[in-house]
């Protein structure tokens, strides 16, 4: 059988780059974009673009016909942050888009069906340090209650019908190419246009706040990997811890000021700070490396090079 690929929330910060790497191995028709509302000109020319709601299991169905679809990478999802201001719409979407995926995969529509899980399924009781993939978890966040919910389904789907479900738990993701989506960790995003633009930035997380972290190439390289993987390899269903760097505000402020040493930055937690806080400062993802061969490229330093040389050609 032959890859075919559906992308789900396809114009969301991954989604967008998620697209082009796979189109780029499989070849453009083969990868169909798809969203609630079509993304840029460039984007939806670029190849196959399909609207579609996650929550209307009749239009994922059509599409997955339609183009005889393969794989499934369902990105559509409400982040930390604004799922906190809508908190019955972020279970609805987080949750039923997954069953519906899930169905399908269980009545042999597709093959293969990528979720995306987070940190955030990990609570304020959690070891903040080297946090392992075995540990308590007791999210308080809506974002966090959803995917924590999503990684014990697609464990009980691969369990009891089968189905070939994969999950990493992705960190904080910093990309140049495409804007923040509400997530609490996208002030590591925002601080770099800030400090093009305004040379300054204020903070919504406090200076000492560690968070785990990751450059937007090594997250899609992980997700293209698992993906990929055999799948005797792929031991654990629920999702995968994954790691690449942690820093503070203060470390990555740094980092910046050795590119531009005019930056300052200032601080004024608001309510992400309690979110950031009931998470890790740092994660151990020995079983990824271990049964997939995972390997982080970048790190803090490699990152901010390339973040603010992108960043300012675009501007």
């Amino acid at each position: 059988m032959s890859t075919t690929i559906l992308i789900i929330g396809a114009c969301g910060q991954i989604g967008t780059e998620l697209t082009q790497q796979l189109r780029e191995k499989y070849g453009k028709d083969s990868v169909i974009a798809s969203d609630v509302r079509k993304g840029s000109a460039e984007f939806v020319a670029s190849g196959p673009f399909e609207v579609v709601n996650a929550l209307d299991f009749n239009q994922i169905q059509l599409i997955i016909e339609k183009y005889n679809i393969s794989d499934v990478y369902l990105m559509a999802a409400l982040l930390s942050a604004t799922a906190e201001k809508n908190p019955a719409f972020a279970w609805d979407l987080n949750m039923n888009s997954l069953f519906h995926v899930l169905n399908l995969a269980k009545e042999g529509k597709v093959k293969k069906v990528f979720w995306p899980s987070s940190i955030a399924v990990f609570g304020p009781t959690t070891p903040k340090e080297h946090t392992p993939q075995y540990t308590v978890m007791e999210p308080s966040t809506v974002y966090g209650i959803s995917k924590q919910s999503g990684e014990r389904w697609c464990e009980y789907y691969h369990t009891i019908y089968g189905v070939d479900v994969r999950s990493i738990r992705y960190p904080g993701l910093i990309s140049w190419s495409t804007l923040p989506g509400g997530g609490t960790t996208d002030y590591a995003v925002d601080i770099y246009h800030k400090a093009l633009s305004d040379k300054k930035y204020e903070c919504f997380l406090s200076e000492a706040t560690g968070l785990p972290m990751m450059y937007m190439d090594d997250a899609i390289r992980a997700t293209m990997e698992i993906m990929e993987a055999d799948s005797k390899d792929v031991k654990i269903r629920s999702a995968y811890n994954l790691s690449a760097m942690s820093f503070t505000p203060k470390e990555i402020a740094a980092s910046i000021k050795k590119h531009i040493p005019e930056f300052e930055i200032t601080y004024a937690p608001d309510f992400r700070q309690k979110i950031a806080d009931s998470w890790p400062a740092s994660i151990d993802d020995n079983y990824a490396r271990t049964d997939w061969n995972w390997k982080p490229e970048f790190d803090l330093d490699a990152m901010t090079k390339i973040m603010l040389e992108n960043l300012s050609k675009q501007k």
